[in-house]
């Protein structure tokens, strides 16, 4: 796949077009036309609109399955924050919502460099906040790939330090958590493999251009309290500079008392997640992450021995 991608030679990077240019390219590449058969057909969509603690709105879709299992999920999507909205992660809202038999509400959260953190995170909050809200008594899990599992583990300090919403899980692909990008420059995998430390240099001065705040738990959340978190499901990519701080930030959770569940992903590179359709490794390692929900959540609803 990188060598198809590159075969006409190094793709230019995000950093050297504008920041149009850069989002309607990763919509092209992620936004694909869908196959008749496969999620879409056993699940319904609907546009709806949320408000914002600062007056604005955004919008959110909220995907209904066929089969309810009385699940709910608050997706973010990833795209280094600044990169992908609603379409492009379409397809991994779908394939939730159909493997999980849960409702999915997927944030249209503001981007940078128009809307710099904390926007975004806020944004996240207000969605999580709604979705508990419009589906009571739910098992409520947070869930994001990229800039959106660093969002998610975001929403889920927030949620614990104030006044919830109750999580019953966190799902956190390939999470970028380390802003100093000093433990992605000694990956093995830095460069070369279609996320890029440079790329991550962008992506960090659109979200966060103050670098004093780069410091906030946040944003850096490998230096934050992990301590209280729900159950956690981890997916790492082997060829991913976001590799090490991702299986560190597992380790830590693990030492907070967290219950997680590290899922590797042996072969593959970073957005694996959006690549169901064409990469068979990348369709399966991403059905074990679903599985590995499903039984932090099945434990979460078994019944409690008194």
């Amino acid at each position: 796949m990188i060598a198809w991608q590159g075969a006409g030679g190094p793709p230019v990077p995000d950093r050297a077009l504008t920041v149009e240019q850069a989002r309607e390219r990763y919509r092209a590449s992620s936004a694909r036309p869908h196959r008749e058969d496969g999620p879409r057909a056993a699940v319904a969509s609907a546009d709806r609109t949320i408000d914002t603690e600062d007056g604005s709105s955004i919008r959110c879709r909220v995907y209904t399955p066929e089969a309810d299992e009385h699940r709910v999920i608050t997706f973010l999507h990833g795209g280094g924050w600044v990169l992908g909205d609603l379409d492009s992660h379409d397809r991994a809202c779908r394939m939730l919502a159909a493997s999980l038999g849960s409702v999915v509400v997927s944030a249209g959260y503001r981007r940078p460099p128009e809307f710099p953190y904390p926007t975004p995170l806020r944004d996240a909050v207000a969605t999580t906040r709604w979705t508990a809200e419009s589906f009571p008594d739910r098992e409520h899990v947070v869930a994001g790939d990229s800039a959106g599992a660093s969002l998610s583990l975001g929403v889920a300090l927030d949620a614990r330090d104030t006044e919830g919403p109750d999580l019953a899980a966190l799902l956190l692909v390939y999470p970028p958590v380390d802003p100093s990008l000093r433990i992605a420059a000694a990956c093995e995998h830095a460069e070369g493999y279609l996320l890029s430390v440079e790329d991550m240099v962008w992506n960090y001065e659109m979200y966060v251009p103050d670098p004093e705040r780069r410091s906030d738990p946040a944003v850096d959340l490998l230096n934050a309290d992990l301590r209280g978190l729900p159950p956690t499901v981890l997916a790492t990519a082997e060829f991913d500079p976001l590799h090490d701080e991702g299986v560190r930030l597992a380790e830590k959770l693990a030492a907070s008392g967290v219950s997680v569940r590290h899922v590797p992903g042996p072969g593959l590179v970073h957005g694996y997640f959006l690549m169901q359709d064409m990469v068979p490794a990348a369709a399966a390692c991403s059905r074990l992450v679903v599985e590995e929900l499903h039984a932090v959540l099945r434990s979460f609803s078994a019944p409690r021995a008194t």
